[in-house]
């Protein structure tokens, strides 16, 4: 029987509050202390304690997999999210809970959340596309509008942001009836949600002055949205949605990507019982299609070409899962902008249940 590989140096302190945490690891002292076992590999974990702040902590603290009693399903649980499957298709397929597949959901969106804010520019350097994409949450009664951003010519998708919207379009006098109940007793969503969260997308991705060409649809609420943007220029051009969905459409790269979420995404098919309960739930999947489209799926299907990070300069290859795994992402390293620390800490609310379950685990931060 082989020895196990030595474990390798930890890199920093992983206790927020130590101030190692952030300095330089020359300056940072700590101690080898002990080992644990475990079922999943590897089997025999180095323990570590840090000299300054007296924490105790593992080199399975600094894993993507930490605290996690069925590592090994995490990249599965990643590819299957993008396979168009829903949480009980994936426990059965993987022998596990639903619950399990929740608990991994949400640690990618999480992952991957700090990894496109790790390596995404820090302006938009390119023209982009604006476009918004529906769904709902708990019930048709209650419409979730996606605001999504994408270059022009990358495919590059930049990020998101979601509003919650009133139900609309044809109803029967029953559905009238049960939309005003509903609003009675859970309250109306906000009608300038669109122009606020608009603006906010746009502001966080480009925050210094810039000169900025923008695409849109014919939306009442962009141009609202543009003016509150006072530091930048922004160059904006209206495309009627009604016109044909074609390459040689301006909007192409946002509507391919409309088609990919729904084409990836069992929560957002038109008919379906995978929609998702949550809006917060949504969102976590959601930052995992983006990290996929823009760092591991290639620009064209067929041609197996560059991805839209590549195109745009960010990476010289295409990344695969278990790179994108790698590593843990702490967000005391990585600076959020605070609409996205919403996600990360999950706390974006759904009317319908009252107390929703927030990530505010104290030593899984």
């Amino acid at each position: 029987m082989t020895n196990p590989p030595a474990p390798q140096a930890p890199p920093f302190c992983p206790n927020p509050d130590c101030r190692f945490h952030h300095r330089p690891r020359d300056l940072w002292r700590y101690q080898r202390h002990g080992f644990f076992s475990r079922l999943s590999a590897p089997q025999r974990v180095q323990r570590f304690r840090c000299c300054h702040c007296r924490r105790h902590f593992s080199t399975q603290t600094f894993a993507a997999t930490y605290w996690l009693k069925r590592p090994r399903v995490l990249p599965h649980v990643f590819h299957a999210l993008l396979g168009c499957s829903a949480f009980r298709q994936i426990a059965r397929h993987q022998r596990v809970s639903p619950s399990t597949v929740l608990t991994h959901a949400a640690r990618l969106g999480r992952h991957c959340l700090l990894f496109h804010q790790l390596h995404r520019p820090p302006a938009l350097p390119e023209t982009v596309a604006l476009d918004g994409f529906q769904s709902f949450e708990f019930s048709q009664y209650f419409p979730t509008w996606f605001h999504v951003v994408v270059g022009a010519h990358s495919h590059f998708f930049y990020g998101f942001t979601d509003s919650e919207l009133r139900r609309s379009g044809r109803m029967t006098p029953r559905q009238k009836r049960r939309r005003a109940e509903l609003e009675q007793r859970l309250g109306r969503p906000d009608p300038r949600s669109i122009e606020r969260e608009v603006a906010n997308l746009i502001a966080l991705l480009a925050p210094r002055p810039q000169a900025l060409t923008l695409h849109s649809d014919d939306h009442a609420d962009y141009p609202r949205a543009l003016r509150r943007l006072r530091h930048l220029e922004v160059t904006h051009f209206v495309t009627p949605g009604s016109n044909p969905r074609t390459p040689h459409n301006p909007l192409f790269p946002v509507n391919l990507l409309d088609l990919l979420i729904r084409h990836c995404g069992a929560n957002h098919k038109r008919e379906t019982i995978a929609f998702s309960k949550r809006r917060q739930s949504a969102c976590d999947r959601m930052w995992s299609l983006l990290v996929w489209r823009n760092y591991i799926k290639s620009f064209s299907e067929r041609k197996r070409d560059a991805s839209p990070a590549m195109r745009l300069g960010l990476l010289d290859r295409r990344l695969n899962a278990g790179e994108l795994l790698r590593r843990r992402l702490f967000p005391g390293h990585i600076a959020l902008p605070e609409r996205w620390q919403r996600y990360y800490r999950r706390e974006i609310p759904t009317r319908s249940i009252p107390r929703p379950a927030a990530h505010q685990l104290r030593y899984a931060f």
